[in-house]
């Protein structure tokens, strides 16, 4: 009896520490997670990884997003990348990776793959 209580304790334990890849729209975002504000800085390579939630998207179609971290906010633009934001639930945890664009006198991200 103790021994199928540690064997069910101990997977219970490696399934609990597995890391969660969570739904992927688009390519896997890959690298370390930026933050908005070292990409609204200009410091940061035209491809980047930035982590944050959900606060806002585009009511009509999800075709964009704001994305917002400890450091800001940045709209993610989904549209090129063939993919849409209407099943992600608002305030939801995102990584998005993607190319860095001006908007005007703003700066956004084209995204190539999100995961929630």
């Amino acid at each position: 009896m103790r021994i199928t209580v540690a064997a069910l304790l101990c997977s219970l334990t490696v399934a609990g520490c597995r890391k969660q890849q969570g739904t992927v729209l688009g390519r896997p975002p890959k690298g370390e997670p930026l933050t908005v504000l070292s990409v609204k800085a200009g410091t940061t390579p035209p491809e980047v990884t930035v982590s944050g939630v959900m606060i806002e998207k585009c009511p009509v179609a999800g075709c964009w997003f704001r994305l917002r971290d400890n450091t800001g906010v940045i709209k993610v633009d989904t549209k090129p990348a063939g993919f849409v934001v209407v099943n992600v639930p608002m305030e939801s945890r995102v990584t998005v990776a993607g190319k860095v664009v001006a908007e005007g006198d703003d700066v956004m991200i084209e995204a190539t793959g999100v995961r929630y």
